[in-house]
């Protein structure tokens, strides 16, 4: 009897399972067939020659997909912007291309659990030492330092001069070469170089000469510290701290993407380009100085086109980001499949997976 109330209980539990199973598949529109939509964007979805696509994201939703084995097409859009639309109008049924959770996209997408977190980055373009050096001889900073000096040793050169070319004619004489010579003494007594060649000897001049000594002390020290921070070169990474620093630079971001919002955000004037390639190509021409973006993408377009010599990434990133499948509001998908995404990011194959991509 007992074998018998196991059987039975056995074959209800099939019986419901299989019928769970076949109410979710008939909450899925059109059967189980469905339309993901992607945007080629390296390293997480790639466009290979024979036209399949593969990357992160495309093993990642071949992971997930093994559980939920849904029959799914991929249909193409050419850049970001038109991909959004795509989703939020329903034209797919949802995309596993690497899109930022935002506040502003939460208003008209869902998103699932995060499968990557990454980080906005900056690129730039790289300069050498010498030509830095060179552009900061040129700036306002240092020359405008180098005319205080020359005015301040002027201006001491001629107090001596004043009381000096009638009592000391043989050094420092009445015309205007005595200015010069004056001038002269002045910047060797600041220098205290000392060569003795010339000193007043009249009251006034001497005691000129004994403010300008003490004086020179102090301004010298300043003058020069001036000087040396107009020509030291500053790397970017010590000019950006914040988002904020951003508004000094021209920048370029991509249309619609994170790094856009963010730059709206803080209310920063970008030029806008529709992917990485001519965020890139912007800097290489000199359109711009600073390219915002998802720094993983950056990374692997500048080592793609092997430019590393030309163009680097800041260490300091803007914010942090994580990546999603996105799904248009109220989506049965995203219950769907959300719970199995959740799951196969705790499995050893998504762990080894990542090790690829890192």
């Amino acid at each position: 009897m007992k074998t018998y109330f196991n059987l039975f209980l056995l074959f209800i539990l099939l019986f419901g399972f299989n019928n769970l199973s076949a109410q979710d598949q008939d909450s899925i529109p059109g059967g189980n067939k469905v339309v993901i939509g992607l945007t080629e964007t390296p390293p997480f979805v790639v466009k290979e020659g024979n036209g399949k696509f593969s990357g992160l994201s495309i093993d990642s939703w071949n992971l997930v997909n093994e559980k939920l084995e849904l029959d799914y097409t991929f249909k193409t859009y050419p850049n970001l912007a038109a991909l959004l639309k795509a989703v939020k109008d329903s034209e797919v049924d949802f995309s596993i291309n690497p899109i930022t959770v935002t506040d502003q996209r939460m208003k008209y997408l869902e998103f699932s659990q995060p499968y990557f977190i990454s980080h906005t980055g900056v690129a730039k373009r790289k300069e050498s030492k010498t030509w830095s050096y060179i552009k900061k001889l040129w700036s306002w900073d240092f020359i405008s330092a180098v005319l205080v000096l020359i005015g301040v040793i002027f201006i001491f050169g001629f107090l001596v001069w004043v009381f000096e070319r009638k009592s000391n004619k043989e050094e420092f004489g009445e015309d205007a070469r005595g200015i010069l010579q004056g001038f002269w003494w002045s910047a060797v007594t600041m220098t205290t170089v000392g060569y003795g060649d010339k000193s007043p000897r009249t009251f006034g001049g001497r005691l000129v000469g004994l403010i300008w000594m003490f004086l020179a002390i102090i301004m010298i020290s300043s003058l020069t510290a001036g000087i040396a921070s107009s020509l030291t070169v500053k790397s970017m990474n010590d000019e950006i701290n914040s988002v904020e620093d951003l508004g000094r630079f021209e920048v370029s971001t991509v249309t619609s993407s994170s790094a856009a919002e963010l730059l709206e955000l803080y209310n920063i004037e970008g030029a806008m380009v529709t992917d990485v390639r001519g965020g890139i190509q912007s800097l290489l021409d000199k359109k711009t100085s600073l390219f915002v973006y998802d720094e993983p993408i950056l990374k692997y377009e500048i080592e793609r086109r092997e430019l590393e010599d030309e163009v680097e990434i800041l260490q300091k990133s803007l914010k942090k980001d994580y990546y999603s499948y996105s799904f248009p509001k109220k989506s049965v998908y995203t219950e769907i499949i959300d719970p199995v995404l959740i799951s196969t990011l705790k499995t050893l194959k998504w762990s080894n997976l990542m090790k690829d991509y890192q």
